[in-house]
Parts: structure tokens; C-alpha cells; sequence
């Protein structure tokens, strides 16, 4: 089970909980999608847990403290959106759910902004 409580949440943890609780209604599906994170620690890439109107939900390695800002690629394939050529979706999100899951640790991000860009 995952969670986002600490003994001492900072104000931008709980700030990203409260804002949380208003979009983690919208329905979810289990699609994996390839996935690029940029960071200032490094870029690294994985796959969607499941996605929303709002948000993704993935798995990384790195620490990600909630309330923290990201920017993420996710790439849809062509043959899925029938283009050409797979279709880039350039997000810039928040971090409002961080925790182990199933012995990984598990990041729920709230798209604020995105983009599409063929490639």
C-alpha cells in the first residue's frame, strides 16, 4: 500500500495532499506506456502504472519528495494514435503520492501542463 504521510509533512506535502484529494476521482487505466523523466539528478525511463485525465502513476529508483515539479515524456506509439511515427507527450507535473509499493517505489504525478510533439 502506498502513502504520502510523513510524521512531519512540510507545507508543499500537504499543500500537494489537499490538492490531491480533488483529482484522484478521475478514472484510471492500466496502460504501460514508455516513459522519460528528466531531472536534475539524471534522466532515467520507465513505463506507466496506469494513467488518468489528471495524472500518471509510475515507478522510479529516485527519491521524489512530494510538492516537487517534474517534467516527463511519454510516448505514445503510432500504430496506438495512428500516425506515423510514435507521438511524444511533453508533461510538467507535481509529485502528490510517493511511496513503496510492492517493493518499488511508486510516484503519482498531476499533469499541470503537457504538450504533444511528433517526432
Amino acid at each position: 500500500m502506498m502513502s504520502n504521510e510523513s510524521e512531519n509533512p512540510s507545507g508543499a506535502a500537504k499543500a500537494a495532499r489537499s490538492r490531491y484529494s480533488d483529482v484522484q476521482g478521475a478514472a484510471r487505466f492500466p496502460v504501460k506506456l514508455p516513459i522519460h523523466i528528466k531531472s536534475t539528478s539524471g534522466d532515467s525511463d520507465t513505463e506507466s502504472e496506469n494513467i488518468s485525465a489528471n495524472g500518471v502513476l509510475f515507478h522510479c529508483d529516485a527519491d521524489m519528495p512530494l510538492g516537487s515539479t517534474i517534467d516527463f515524456t511519454i510516448s505514445l506509439p503510432a500504430e496506438v494514435v495512428g500516425a506515423e511515427a510514435d507521438v511524444q507527450v511533453e508533461c510538467r507535473g507535481r509529485v502528490v503520492r510517493s511511496g513503496e509499493q510492492d517493493g518499488r517505489r511508486g510516484v503519482g504525478v498531476v499533469i499541470d501542463e503537457y504538450r504533444f510533439e511528433r517526432r
